[in-house]
C-alpha cells in the first residue's frame, strides 16, 4: 500500500500485517490519502487527490507572486494595473482564490510571463521551455 500523509508531508510504502491498523492509528493525527492498495489492485491517479491539487494552486500562487516581485510591483501596483482590488491579488498568490483563464492572461501581460505558466492545470507539465 502506497500511503501520503498530507501535513507533515510523508510517503508511506506499507507491507505485511496488520496495515489496516496502521493505517487508522495514523489516521488520527494526519489527514491520510491512499494513493495506491495492492491487495486490491486498485490505483489512484495522484493528479485526483486532494494533496495534489493543493500543491498545484500552491505552484501557481508561487509563480505570480515570484513574477510579480521580479517585475518590481507591489501587490498595490499590480492590483491597480490589472483594475483590482490589491486584496484580491494577495488572495491569489496565497492560493485563497482561482483566477480565470483571461485573468491568467491579463496577469502574464503585466508580468511579462507567458500565460501558459499561470494556467491550472490537472496534470503535470514536463516542459522545460523558459520564459
Amino acid at each position: 500500500m502506497l500511503a501520503l500523509v498530507k501535513k507533515p508531508h510523508i510517503e508511506l510504502s506499507i507491507h505485511g500485517e496488520h496495515i489496516d491498523e496502521l493505517l487508522a492509528w495514523i489516521k488520527k493525527k494526519y489527514e491520510v490519502t491512499v494513493l495506491a492498495d495492492e491487495d486490491r489492485d486498485t490505483y489512484l491517479s495522484v493528479e485526483n487527490t486532494e494533496f495534489w491539487k493543493e500543491m498545484e494552486k500552491n505552484r501557481i500562487a508561487n509563480i505570480l507572486a515570484g513574477a510579480r516581485l521580479k517585475a518590481g510591483l507591489t501587490q498595490a501596483q499590480l492590483a491597480e494595473k490589472l483594475g483590482i482590488r490589491q486584496n484580491m491579488v494577495s488572495d491569489y498568490e496565497c492560493g485563497r482564490r482561482k483566477y480565470s483563464e483571461a485573468m491568467a492572461k491579463r496577469f502574464g501581460e503585466v508580468l511579462n510571463v507567458r500565460e501558459e505558466h499561470l494556467k491550472y492545470r490537472s496534470k503535470p507539465d514536463n516542459s522545460t521551455a523558459s520564459e
